[in-house]
């Protein structure tokens, strides 16, 4: 049997981060990960937004480790040269009676201490983007965009030129809860057995179901598992936006939207389903249903404009019907495990949030 200091599960941006947080700290980190190749799910199929952290609950996991990762992120960035853009988001009603709405959310993004998020005239507004119609917005300058794939490129390097290993087709089989550690049952290319003085379940859309198979784990401490699907369309032809167009959100999400990629191009989502089992295929008859939506605040969208593009799935810990719980970070204090930290519903903005909630992890291990 093998021992090590450290396990982290999952390979995705949030389980890359902890990874490279600890080994920077001098721990003996093992990365295990599924697939044969990093951030290959919830990580690599998003809106690769960098949010500013206007819409979380006061006070919440979510909106405090989104507006110290955003700051976190924008800095590693232009250290890195890890391809970004602060390119700014509008927040457009497009009735008199949303107006009400859109003060409502300058208030909780000044409660999260983003203020800079502010009122545009009509003029201001189209003056920013010519293409939106609406009767009033606000400005988020601190929002933007990020090369998803090269961030975690770097996180991955940061953590292997400190000693890091990352273990590709490597999936936990079994694990246990020994008198030393947690021993884990690594299958892959050559089946091994893992003594960890700590393991960080940063297994994304799976986190609660592996939490629940660790033998000696509290099951009734793991939330249930939800899978919300997103399915996203590009803009067929050249974006008449620089910057993101978000309308006033709608109960259960943020409406359909439209977000700029590195290169320039359009990409309107979410179109969400729930679902049962993961699954990345793309409807394109599901578009249609965006015409109107989008229209609202760009009556241009030409017919026939919309292409598939991807799609990507949410870990949710609560179902369609429930109100949006919060970023869950658990460990032995919660359920009694020492040296376990499970990461549960780590969904948006947790791109952004990386790197605050691996300092996070790092805190409670010590």
């Amino acid at each position: 049997m093998e021992t090590t200091d450290a396990v982290v599960i999952g390979a995705g941006v949030v389980g890359l981060a902890i990874a490279r947080e600890l080994a920077m700290q001098g721990r003996e980190v093992i990365i295990l990960e599924s697939e044969n190749a990093i951030g290959t799910a919830t990580s690599s199929r998003n809106s690769e937004v960098i949010h500013a952290g206007i819409y979380y609950p006061r006070g919440s996991l979510k909106a405090r480790s989104c507006v110290e990762g955003r700051s976190l992120l924008y800095r590693y960035c232009e250290e890195r040269s890890i391809p970004h853009r602060r390119c700014g988001k509008l927040i457009v009603a497009t009735d008199a009676a949303q107006l009400g709405e859109l003060e409502a959310i300058r208030g909780k993004a000044h409660a999260n201490g983003v203020t800079d998020v502010a009122w545009l005239t009509l003029d201001q507004a189209h003056a920013m983007e010519p293409a939106v119609s609406c009767v009033g917005a606000l400005h988020s300058p601190s929002t933007g965009v990020i090369d998803s794939h090269a961030f975690m490129l770097a996180l991955q390097g940061d953590a292997e030129s400190h000693g890091a290993m990352l273990a590709f087709r490597s999936r936990v089989k079994h694990a246990r809860v020994a008198t030393t550690g947690i021993e884990l049952e690594v299958g892959g290319d050559e089946s091994m057995t893992l003594l960890a003085a700590s393991v960080i379940n940063s297994a994304g859309l799976t986190a609660p179901s592996l939490a629940r198979s660790i033998e000696g784990f509290p099951a009734d401490k793991a939330p249930p598992e939800f899978y919300a699907k997103g399915n996203y369309y590009s803009l067929v032809g050249r974006s008449p936006f620089s910057r993101l167009v978000y309308p006033v959100p709608e109960p259960g999400g943020l409406g359909v939207h439209v977000t700029i990629d590195m290169g320039g191009q359009a990409r309107f989502s979410p179109d969400v389903e729930w679902i049962d089992r993961i699954g990345y295929d793309v409807d394109p008859g599901r578009a249609q249903r965006f015409y109107a939506a989008i229209r609202r605040y760009w009556p241009q969208l030409p017919d026939g404009a919309l292409a598939p593009g991807y799609a990507g799935i949410r870990p949710k810990i609560a179902g369609p019907k429930d109100p949006a719980p919060d970023f869950v970070i658990q460990g032995p204090e919660e359920h009694g495990v020492a040296g376990l930290v499970n990461l549960f519903g780590i969904e948006s903005p947790g791109l952004t949030a990386s790197l605050a909630l691996a300092r996070d992890v790092a805190r409670r291990l010590h």
